[in-house]
């Protein structure tokens, strides 16, 4: 009696769930007996879930042990595809078997015992693994398609905040508002956007509130509510495609708790927003709090304190004008006391095997901070120059008008699904069409209806643009009164707020600072000076001299600074003139 093995293996949760491995292993036990094959229990190998793309599956990993050290004379397979999908992995497995003395043994194909047998079962393995690319690539094709036609079917599944409604002989599968989970979403959107709170400390909330999840079992995580933010679904549009999935390169510490075999190829890489296809569903929180929430989550990549112990007014906002790199903050102990720097990063020579790109030397991080601050409170005390910058952002909002023409797409798209709905029903009604071609045809006429209904309902929902305004005028108003009171008195973490509001990036160079940030100046009239300049052909001081960096001459750095101010926007490029500062100690 040979001494055998079973293996079996099913690929979905799907196949989990209906329980074919259970018959693959009865009719492989039931084969064992045919055979005089003696198998012990703990030696019925199975795979559940696992794809037979691929060999990194823990049971078959077991099975090709026992090979190896030669404990077993025979594998008992249903068929060729439960042992691997592609026929060059079949091969290597029957191969790697016959080496060790084992025979792979299948239920649906002959023992191959003549060429004609092993020409067979190499035709099956072939048939199997074409069978499986055009099962992947028909499955592909079918739910883009259905993607373009605005079916959200093809999606994983409703995010929190919504009920996925089925598919019925009346209308196709759409998304329901959950009221109670959409509270929730506009209230974690109101902490991150209105009230500046951290993705960390709204995890917390969360939990500390008791606030059930979307299963109503586990606690919230960071990255669930940082998904939450990302997720476009909320202002209306949710997006098909988004990310592909491809091989793990590395070994998480999970995966090798489990074994170091993932059950799929699960590591998910976004695409371009380009490729994402965009299915129209209900409306929870508006695009303007969305695009917000979206711009903070990208300047927090650059601003996240991290690690910082003790802040600074321009922790990520300062760059090398040489090369690129950022400035860091480091430090230096004289006799008496410390003093602080930025240093770039480039010219870290330990950083790099070949030295440093870089030879900017580093700048004194309490002078430059008050040179950037002063000029920054400087612009906002020039009332005129924040109205004028007002009135323009208004014009151009008036000219454009994205809003007003969205409305009148979706009007159209409106007009366009009813008249084919009422097209329908006459054909239907003059018995030119039966009714299983209008069971079929009227849910995507719906569908379509619906959502142009929720969109518009949603744009109606949204506040006027004169309200706005106004409001955005009189909060930017009395900030500016309450800063100009109270500018001197403003501590690190407030001049830093500022700071990230109105600058985009802070350029050091040699002999010059550029300050890129979003208030665009008036240009300089040919031949006279910008406001506020004393003098716009200043030539940059001797290299032994800079206010903002050691030196071997005026070490106490008493020189002028010179720094150019820029608009950081491309709407409103201009030309500032250097402006010639003098700093006393």
């Amino acid at each position: 009696m040979k001494t055998a093995a079973i293996y079996a293996r099913v690929s979905s949760d799907k196949q989990k769930e209906e329980n074919t491995i259970a018959s693959q292993t009865s009719a492989l036990i039931a084969f064992a007996r045919e055979q005089n094959c003696d198998v012990p229990a703990e030696w019925v190998i199975e795979d559940d879930g696992y794809s037979g793309a691929s060999l990194l599956r823990p049971g078959l990993e077991r099975l090709r042990d026992l090979a190896a050290e030669g404990r077993i004379q025979a594998v008992l397979v249903y068929a060729p595809d439960r042992l691997s999908r592609r026929y060059a992995h079949q091969i290597l497995l029957i191969e790697e078997f016959a080496r060790a003395g084992v025979e792979v043994l299948f239920i649906r194909s002959r023992r191959a015992a003549t060429p004609e047998d092993e020409l067979l079962l190499q035709f099956q393995g072939m048939i199997a693994e074409y069978e499986r690319a055009q099962i992947l690539e028909r499955s592909r094709r079918g739910k883009r398609h259905r993607a373009l036609q605005g079916q959200v079917s093809v999606l994983s599944g409703a995010p929190f905040g919504y009920r996925y409604k089925r598919k019925t002989d009346h209308s196709a599968a759409y998304y329901e508002i959950d009221e109670r989970q959409a509270g929730i979403v506009r209230w974690v959107y109101e902490l991150y956007t209105a009230k500046s709170h951290s993705i960390g400390a709204i995890t917390r909330l969360l939990n500390e509130r008791q606030i059930p999840t979307a299963k109503e079992t586990g606690r919230w995580e960071r990255s669930t509510v940082w998904a939450m933010l990302r997720n476009p679904a909320y202002k209306g549009t949710a997006c098909f495609g988004k990310t592909r999935i491809a091989p793990r390169m590395r070994v998480t510490r999970p995966l090798r708790l489990r074994g170091g075999v993932a059950p799929r190829n699960s590591a998910n890489h976004e695409l371009p927003r380009t490729e994402w296809i965009e299915i129209p569903v209900p409306t929870i929180i508006s695009e303007e709090t969305f695009a917000l929430a979206n711009e903070l989550l990208e300047a927090n990549k650059k601003h996240a304190p991290r690690r910082t112990i003790t802040p600074s007014a321009l922790q990520g906002l300062l760059s090398c004008a040489k090369c690129g790199y950022g400035l860091y903050r480091t430090s230096t102990r004289s006799s008496a006391r410390t003093i602080h720097y930025y240093r770039c990063l480039g010219s870290d020579g330990w950083r790099r095997l070949g030295g440093p790109v870089c030879d900017s030397r580093p700048t004194r991080q309490d002078l430059l901070d008050e040179v950037v601050w002063k000029e920054i409170a400087r612009l906002l005390e020039d009332r005129q120059l924040i109205e004028d910058e007002l009135e323009r952002r208004l014009k151009a909002a008036r000219n454009s008008d994205p809003t007003q023409r969205r409305e009148e797409t979706l009007r159209r798209d409106l007009a366009r699904s009813r008249k084919s709905i009422e097209r329908l029903l006459t054909a239907y009604q003059e018995s030119l069409l039966s009714l299983e071609e209008l069971r079929s045809r009227m849910p995507d006429l719906r569908s379509r209806e619906q959502a142009c209904l929720s969109a518009l309902q949603a744009i109606e929902d949204q506040s006027q643009e004169q309200e706005v305004c106004l409001r955005l005028a009189e909060s930017v108003t009395s900030f500016l009164e309450r800063l100009r009171s109270s500018v001197g008195a403003l501590d690190i973490i407030e001049r830093q707020r500022v700071l990230r509001l109105l600058v985009k990036e802070v350029l050091v160079g040699d002999d010059k600072i550029v300050i890129r940030h979003s208030i665009p100046l008036p240009p300089t009239p040919p031949g006279g000076k910008a406001p506020g300049a004393a003098n716009s052909s200043v030539t940059a001081p001797p290299p032994q001299s800079y206010l903002l960096r050691s030196g071997n001459h005026d070490t106490p750095l008493w020189r002028a600074t010179l720094v150019a101010l820029t608009a950081a926007h491309a709407p409103f490029p201009v030309a500032i003139p250097l402006l010639d500062r003098y700093s006393q100690p």
